[in-house]
């Protein structure tokens, strides 16, 4: 027996000073907490304390110590098990999509936020450092997105994505993130805050929303949205209100008689998404949709509260609305942050690409010894006028200059370089690209026109509408110039017209302030 108990086992127990063993001693086997995962030992005469014995056998290394590790495996320690958020010290790969689909995995610990992984894709891509590169959360079998908001944890929100779904992160420009602190009074119409407005008469309007903004609070806002019945596509219209204690909608007009109030949801433990196929998929009476999500719901469009706006300034003040509701101040110090970092220099690399933005640019007055900046409202507008007319009457002398400085064809193409142009894209194609990245005063591209095969398209972004104005290239004088106003104000080239642009607003309803851009992953 003593020779098939060596050849059955690698293990023997250690001397003991003093009796026999438990198993010895006739006690039975320790207790099994059913609650707790049971170790299996590799020979059934392994007894407590024991210790391996010396053998000249090499180890093996196990292939499979997740299925050893129940802390460590992928599916016992799955989201949908309740086993609750990733745990910290642990790495994650992150898939992140570009405009472009090029997909590019990153390694992320647990508590890696959106803006850490928005700095390092900054890095890598080269790209221009400011606070609107974002992180959005695209579900494409939905149709909804939404923008991370910079403290989210990345792996935690993609844990919390169902297995198999066809969600993704996509890295891109959103301009306007924050901006309801910078434009807040436009963001909050007076007829949608109007029961703050009567309880607080000595106060301006945008004193009121600033004062809110300030202390991290949200207005109560109120007005008509298009609900979607559960499990039906018939949509019908409802008064709603957000108030302190949740969203709210009256079951009989605008009455707001607590016994007429239906609570809705709880944003607290949801995420409120855009809808951006909502009359293909979900039949919306317009195209200014949104969903509120609960954490709860992880496939499907069952539990989704779908609503639709009116317009699109109506869908923004509800959006910006949440987002305050949700995060309070914790929104406003993101973007405290996000001012801080602008001021700070940027890392050692390569030279970013130039960009020119409302903070960056002042007038200026270079007629005296030294220059000097300009306050005076009145007088900037002078300065901008007789800019121009000195700009028309550089064009002139140029354009009169001999034949030796004639356009080379290097000049009628530079523009191809430039981040703002983004060759032959359709109008269809330029509204969506200007919405993704954010429905703000001066957001702008530059394309090629399809219906003049000479000519190029301004397309800018003011009062949350898309307008196109046509460029058309002229010659005289075998000189070549490109004009928006017949020849009036005239252009060496597309660079010269987005850079004039960008300090003076010339004919355009807004000066030129952020340019759309997509980088390649």
């Amino acid at each position: 027996m003593e020779g098939g108990a060596q050849q059955n086992s690698l293990w023997e127990p250690p001397e003991q000073d003093g009796g026999p063993s438990e198993r010895d001693a006739g006690e039975g086997p320790p207790e099994v907490k059913r609650s707790q995962p049971l170790f299996i030992h590799g020979s059934s005469r392994q007894l407590p304390q024991e210790e391996p014995r010396a053998s000249s056998l090499p180890s093996i290394p196990n292939p499979f110590p997740e299925l050893c590790s129940p802390s460590n495996s992928p599916i016992l320690s799955s989201p949908a098990l309740g086993q609750g958020p990733p745990r910290e010290g642990t790495s994650h790969v992150v898939k992140v999509f570009g405009e472009d689909g090029a997909c590019r995995s990153l390694e992320a610990s647990a508590g890696t936020t959106a803006r850490q992984l928005c700095e390092t894709l900054v890095r890598r891509t080269r790209a221009l450092h400011d606070h609107s590169w974002a992180l959005v959360e695209l579900h494409q079998h939905l149709a909804l997105e939404r923008c991370l908001e910079d403290h989210e944890s990345v792996v935690e929100v993609q844990s919390s994505w169902a297995p198999g779904a066809d969600s993704r992160f996509v890295f891109r420009k959103n301009f306007a993130k924050y901006e309801l602190f910078k434009s807040n009074a436009s963001l909050f119409p007076e007829v949608m805050v109007s029961s703050c407005l009567e309880a607080n008469k000595s106060m301006a309007h945008s004193e009121l929303i600033q004062n809110f903004l300030n202390s991290g609070s949200c207005p109560e806002v109120q007005g008509f949205l298009h609900l979607r019945e559960a499990g039906r596509k018939v949509w019908k219209r409802f008064h709603f209100s957000l108030r302190r204690s949740g969203l709210y909608y009256s079951t009989k007009g605008t009455s707001k008689d607590p016994r007429h109030l239906q609570y809705f949801a709880d944003l607290t433990e949801s995420n409120i998404y855009y809808v951006t196929q909502g009359k293909k998929l979900y039949g919306t009476p317009t195209e200014f949709g949104f969903c509120i999500k609960p954490h709860k719901v992880r496939s499907g469009v069952k539990g989704l509260k779908l609503l639709c706006s009116e317009d699109e300034q109506s869908r923004s003040c509800w959006m910006a609305a949440f987002r305050l509701f949700k995060y309070g101040m914790q929104l406003y110090c993101n973007y405290q942050q996000a001012q801080a970092r602008l001021s700070q220099p940027p890392w050692i690399g390569p030279t970013p690409l130039r960009s020119v933005s409302d903070n960056a640019l002042v007038a200026m007055d270079f007629s005296g010894c030294t220059g000097r900046v300009i306050e005076n409202p009145s007088e900037v507008l002078t300065a901008a006028l007789e800019e121009a007319q000195a700009w028309r009457k550089k064009m002139t002398h140029r354009y009169s200059l001999p034949a030796a400085c004639h356009s080379s064809p290097l000049s009628a193409a530079i523009h191809r370089t430039q981040p703002w142009f983004h060759g032959r894209i359709s109008r269809e194609d330029t509204q969506q690209l200007i919405g993704r990245q954010g429905l703000v005063d001066g957001v702008f591209l530059v394309r090629e026109s399809q219906r003049n095969p000479k000519g190029f398209v301004l397309s800018l972004c003011h009062l949350q509408r898309i307008k196109h104005y046509l460029i058309l290239p002229s010659e005289e004088e075998g000189r070549l110039y490109f004009t928006m106003d017949d020849g009036q104000t005239r252009f060496a080239d597309l660079i010269q017209l987005v850079e004039f642009h960008q300090i003076n607003r010339g004919i355009l309803p807004c000066k030129l302030r952020h340019y759309c851009t997509c980088v390649a992953l």
